[in-house]
This record gives structure tokens, C-alpha cells and sequence, in this order.
């Protein structure tokens, strides 16, 4: 049998990885600032993630929903403090794309109704109505398609309020991005989540944050959203969730009240993912991982400003997007292939960082350093 060939694949084989530093099988060394697609958050292998998962996989690895699982309540309990939203409910799951499937279906169930709003450049997954919802109409298949999405412009209040003075009493949800990650690393400015917040409030519809990828400490706030100082009905996260292992999970306001069977999930929230995922708040926790991001983050984005050649930098914390001429093209893949770093790109010319948020300020140098000399070997 062979793979079902849906990736374009670099010619690296990891095979030893730790903090934000991973070899080849050739021995090659490479700083690692994608982390996967924004999946490690606190560094590759990190000994207390490791011993974390090590000693509850030689206890118990798996049991299903049907029994109490402990380390569930632990790890409500963890997030709803380092998030700052201690009343929230949270539902685990197994994906991003499932989070953010789940938090849809919650809101249609709260108010009844099937519209949603989403945004110009979206990638909220690729499941069902996740993929509907995503600005990209070569990944939806026709199964996937339907007429309750709409797509207004990006950060356009005008539009939004068109929109709902329209048809608000149809919208079940507004789903957005705190910031874009495949959509270029563009940010939702602060008056437009509160426009959302507030036509949201007037209309009985749901405001959900994808926090899938912008979420979990990255920008220097829990949720990227926080910035705007209103609170979601939603948040959805994975990603960063779990360091590496699949763990995603909606937090949910208290406005809902669930009943039994309302969501389900086989895999979600079982003991491996909890334990990873409880590993992943305790360092963040203990080591200031949201402070290290925002302070790390803001001096990369302030000397990222001052290169010549650059014609834009945009985000906050540790998500940053290099947008780059059509000229400097090959950047990204110099980057990796001459000067072994691992970078992600946005279309049509963007570089992502989205680097572990234990990034140190000397690893931050080298990408600098080795930065403006690709960029130079035009």
C-alpha cells in the first residue's frame, strides 16, 4: 500500500528533536521556528512533558468517556486559571477542525439557527462545516457546500453591520480568527471584535474565537482575542494544546447549559491527552511562557522592521508573518535548505513564525542574523 500522496513533502527525516532545536538523519542541525504549524509550545521534548505523559501512559493510557476521568476536572480546573476564565465549561476533543465544528453546532443548537458569518482569508479546517467556513473553495468538496456561510471582507464594520441588518435574526454564529495564520497573518483589529461582541449581544447570535492557532499564550495574551477586552461565547483551541499530542477543546461560556449526548467524542479528552495537555499549562505556568512570547515576539518584530527588503511584518507575540516581494521568493526556501531553519510561508509570498514560546532572544539573533544574509544571496 501506498501513502495517499496529499502532502508536498521537503527531503528531511527529524529524528531527534529538543527545545527549538531538531536533527536530520543525516545529523544536520536546524532551529525550528514553525513548530509543526504552531503545534509545539513548549519546546520538543521538554523533560516535564515527557515524564508527564511517560508516567500516566504506565498507569492508564485510554478509557473512554463512560467512566470518570480525574485528570479532566484537573485540567478545567488548570485552564480556566491560566486563561483567566475560571466560570467557562470546557469540551475536549481531538483537532482544531473538531473544535471549531463543535462550537458551531453549539451555537446553532443555542439559538436555533443556521447562518454564519465568516471572513474574507478564513481557515477554520477542513471537517464538514469547518471547511465551509474556510476562504478556500478548491479544499471544499461539493458534499461540502452549502449556503448558510456567508463571507464578508475582513476587519470591514460596515459590512458587518449590513450584514446583521439584513439578516441577523438567520445568524446563528460569527466565527473569526484573532489572527489569520494561512491567511497571512492578518490581524482582527480591537473595534471590530467589540463591533462583533456588540451586533453578537443584539442580535442573540454567537461570537466564536478560533483560537486554534492564535491561541493558547502565542500572542502574549491566552486567547489573541483577549487584546480586544470583550469576552467570546466560544474559544476553540488545539494546536498548542497538547505540545505535539492531539488534544483540541472549546471553551464554552456559561451561557450554555449542556444536556447529555449534546457532543460526544471517543478520543477526546482521554488520559494521555489530558496528561500532555495539563504538562503544557504547567510550564507555560511556571516558566512566564505568555511574557517570554510577548517580549521575544516584540523584539523580533521590531528589528524584523528595520531590514531593508522586507515589505511588511505583521502580528504580535510569537506569530509573525515576513511579507516578502515577489522577488525575494526564494527566501523561505533558503532558509531551510542553506541555512537550516524551519520557517512556514502563507500565500503568495508570506514567511510564518510560530516558534516554541520558550524562544530565547540568542536563538531569536541567529534567525536574524541568518535572515538578512538570505535575503542578501539573491
Amino acid at each position: 500500500m501506498n501513502l495517499f500522496d496529499v502532502y508536498p513533502l521537503n527531503n528531511i527525516e527529524i529524528v531527534k528533536a529538543a527545545g527549538s532545536t531538531v536533527w536530520d538523519a543525516e545529523g544536520q542541525e536546524y532551529l525550528d521556528l514553525y513548530g509543526g504549524h504552531a503545534v509545539i509550545s513548549i519546546g520538543h521534548t521538554h523533560p516535564h512533558y515527557v515524564k508527564r505523559v511517560t508516567d500516566q501512559l504506565n498507569k492508564v493510557g485510554f478509557y473512554s468517556n463512560s467512566v470518570k476521568i480525574p485528570l479532566q476536572v484537573e485540567l478545567a480546573e488548570k485552564l480556566g486559571k491560566v486563561s483567566g476564565k475560571p466560570d467557562y465549561q470546557l469540551f475536549l476533543c481531538n483537532s482544531g477542525a473538531e473544535a471549531n465544528e463543535n462550537a458551531l453546532k453549539l451555537a446553532s443548537f443555542y439559538n436555533g439557527r443556521k447562518k454564519v458569518i465568516a471572513f474574507k482569508g478564513a481557515f477554520h479546517g477542513r471537517t464538514s462545516l469547518a471547511v465551509s467556513a474556510t476562504d478556500n473553495p478548491k479544499i471544499i468538496a461539493p458534499v461540502n457546500e452549502t449556503d448558510n456561510i456567508v463571507f464578508l471582507p475582513h476587519n470591514d464594520e460596515a459590512a458587518l453591520e449590513q450584514a446583521f441588518a439584513s439578516f441577523g435574526n438567520e445568524v446563528t454564529a460569527v466565527i473569526i480568527e484573532g489572527i489569520q495564520g494561512v491567511g497571512g497573518i492578518k490581524e482582527a483589529s480591537v473595534p471590530f471584535l467589540q463591533k462583533i461582541r456588540s451586533l453578537c449581544d443584539q442580535y442573540n447570535a454567537l461570537y466564536i474565537a478560533d483560537s486554534v492557532q492564535c491561541g493558547y499564550g502565542r500572542t502574549g495574551k491566552f486567547y489573541s482575542h483577549d487584546e480586544a477586552g470583550v469576552d467570546a461565547d466560544v474559544y476553540t483551541m488545539a494546536k498548542g494544546m497538547g505540545n505535539g499530542f492531539p488534544v483540541a477543546g472549546i471553551s464554552i461560556s456559561p451561557k450554555f447549559k449542556p444536556w447529555h449526548g449534546m457532543l460526544g467524542t471517543t478520543f477526546g479528552g482521554n488520559h494521555l491527552a489530558c496528561a500532555a495537555a495539563l504538562a503544557v499549562l504547567e510550564i507555560m505556568d511556571q516558566d512566564q511562557l505568555m511574557k517570554n512570547a510577548a517580549e521575544i515576539g516584540t523584539y523580533l518584530i521590531t528589528e524584523l522592521k528595520k531590514i531593508e527588503g522586507v515589505t511588511e511584518v505583521r502580528g504580535r507575540g510569537l506569530m509573525i508573518g515576513i511579507e516578502l516581494p515577489e522577488s525575494l521568493s526564494n527566501v523561505k526556501k533558503d532558509l531551510l535548505f542553506k541555512h537550516h531553519i524551519f520557517t512556514g510561508e502563507a500565500k503568495p509570498n508570506v514567511i510564518r513564525l510560530l516558534p516554541a514560546l520558550n524562544l530565547t532572544k540568542d536563538q531569536a539573533d541567529q534567525f536574524l542574523n541568518q535572515f538578512k544574509i538570505a535575503l542578501n544571496q539573491r
